[in-house]
C-alpha cells in the first residue's frame, strides 16, 4: 500500500474577544468545511509545511504554537489504496487577509473564512479534523 504524508495547520486569530479558525472549502467540494493542508515536499518538515500550506490556501501568515498530533486513514486513488497520515499544528495568526490568495490556488480552494472556534467540531465535514479542532478549541479555552 502507498502512504503519503501531509501537514496541516489550525490558524487561530481572537476577533472581539472570541478565538476563530481560518478555514477552507476545496474546489469542486461544494460545502466540505476543511482545514488546509497539503503533502509535505522532500525537504520539509510537517510544520513548515503546515505554515506554508495555511498560507497558500488562506492568504494568512502564522506562527508555530504546537503540535496537536496526527491522524491517520486509508483512501483510494484510482484503484489504489493510500495509507495516509496528516499532522496537525495549532498556529498563531501574526497577518494577512483571509481568503488572499493567489489565482494559481483557485483550482485548489474555492473561499476561505474565520469560523467560530467553537464550531469548528461540528462544522468541520471530516472526523479527523473535527477531532484536532476540538483539541485546538480546548486549549485556547483553558488558556483563558
Amino acid at each position: 500500500m502507498a502512504r503519503e504524508f501531509s501537514a496541516g495547520g489550525l490558524v487561530v486569530r481572537t476577533m472581539r474577544g472570541r478565538p476563530y479558525l481560518a478555514v477552507i472549502e476545496p474546489q469542486g467540494k461544494p460545502g466540505v468545511v476543511a482545514l488546509p493542508k497539503g503533502i509535505v515536499d522532500r525537504g520539509e518538515d510537517a510544520l513548515s509545511t503546515a505554515i506554508r500550506e495555511v498560507h497558500e490556501e488562506t492568504g494568512l501568515v502564522a506562527e508555530p504554537v504546537r503540535s496537536l498530533g496526527s491522524i491517520r486513514y486509508v483512501y483510494q486513488r484510482g484503484g489504489e489504496r493510500i495509507f495516509k497520515v496528516v499532522t496537525f499544528h495549532l498556529l498563531r495568526y501574526r497577518r494577512g487577509r483571509i481568503g488572499d490568495i493567489e489565482p494559481s490556488m483557485r483550482r485548489e480552494v474555492a473561499r476561505a473564512w474565520w469560523l467560530p472556534l467553537e464550531e469548528a467540531p461540528a462544522r468541520l465535514s471530516y472526523r479527523g479534523e473535527r477531532d484536532v479542532a476540538r483539541a485546538a478549541w480546548q486549549e485556547t479555552a483553558a488558556a483563558g
